[in-house]
């Protein structure tokens, strides 16, 4: 979904995070090519909306120091309250949690290809000594391999090279993220990762950061055509990659006016699929 219609979506995305607090005043966004890969457009789609919000002077490029937010609309906060509601994508939530002393990041999802991105900026953050985190501990829910799932899956039942796509795609970003841990460690960071397999097609996506921030957006399915690795497009069931939705939801632990319901709910959620059906694959 390139052009006009893709670089229209990124823009209200990033305007909303402006709105809602979750891209702050004096905070960097993430490099480009994070962006454009969270979003599934092209750099050059993500120059466009980012050279329109500079243009309007709420970012502002620096020289060898990226892209950095100057002014926000009134009505944001500078930190996002359990009211704060709205569209937002992973890369400034990660960021803000990888600069406290004490990370804890758990998610759901069909694969970590987003996660992966995210985190070899992090990783890069580490290595400048840009941040210093001490500790980084990981928990990871992935489907299990089999049985094959119902989405992405070609149409044609007795056609498994979708789900063999998947498997591979699924498998070799979990060996990423492990192998991007073992960097952390190396560069000093307590970090942790523990990966486990339900035997389930997720309906969501789920982050969960420091216990206080929480991602969350149910998977819209759609049908398309997939290439599998002969370059043969197969009509495929497959989610919705830059039109899926990811809502901001926020707690206070220091504050129970501030409960959020729903953030309780899905965090239990994880929890009772990770405790009760989680098969242990890997941990660091």
């Amino acid at each position: 979904m390139e052009g006009g219609r893709a670089s229209a979506l990124v823009e209200s995305v990033l305007r909303e995070q402006l709105a809602n607090g979750t891209l702050r005043v004096g905070q960097l966004l993430p490099p480009q090519r994070a962006l454009a890969d969270e979003f599934g457009v092209s750099r050059d789609t993500i120059q466009r909306v980012l050279r329109r919000l500079i243009e309007e002077r709420w970012l502002q490029a620096r020289q060898g120091s990226g892209i950095r937010v100057v002014r926000v609309p009134d009505v944001a906060r500078t930190e996002p309250g359990p009211e704060a509601r709205g569209r937002a994508t992973l890369g400034p939530l990660i960021h803000r949690a990888f600069e406290q002393p004490e990370v804890t990041l758990d998610t759901f999802s069909l694969t970590s290809e987003t996660l992966v991105s995210h985190l070899r900026v992090q990783g890069e953050r580490i290595a400048a000594r840009e941040i210093t985190p001490a500790r980084v501990r990981l928990r990871m829910l992935l489907p299990a391999e089999e049985p094959r799932l119902a989405y992405p899956a070609a149409v044609d039942p007795v056609d498994d090279r979708v789900w063999a796509r998947w498997q591979a795609m699924a498998q070799g970003y979990a060996d990423t993220v492990v192998e991007l841990a073992g960097r952390f460690a190396q560069w000093g960071v307590d970090a942790g990762v523990e990966i486990r397999r339900v035997r389930m097609t997720p309906q969501f996506k789920l982050y969960v950061f420091n216990d206080t921030d929480m991602l969350f957006g149910p998977y819209e399915v759609m049908r398309r055509s997939i290439a599998v690795g002969d370059g043969v497009p197969v009509p495929a069931l497959d989610v919705l990659g830059l039109g899926s939705a990811l809502y901001l939801h926020h707690r206070d632990p220091d504050d129970p006016e501030t409960h959020d319901g729903f953030f309780a709910t899905m965090k239990a959620t994880f929890e009772s699929y990770w405790e009760h059906l989680g098969e242990p694959a890997t941990e660091t």
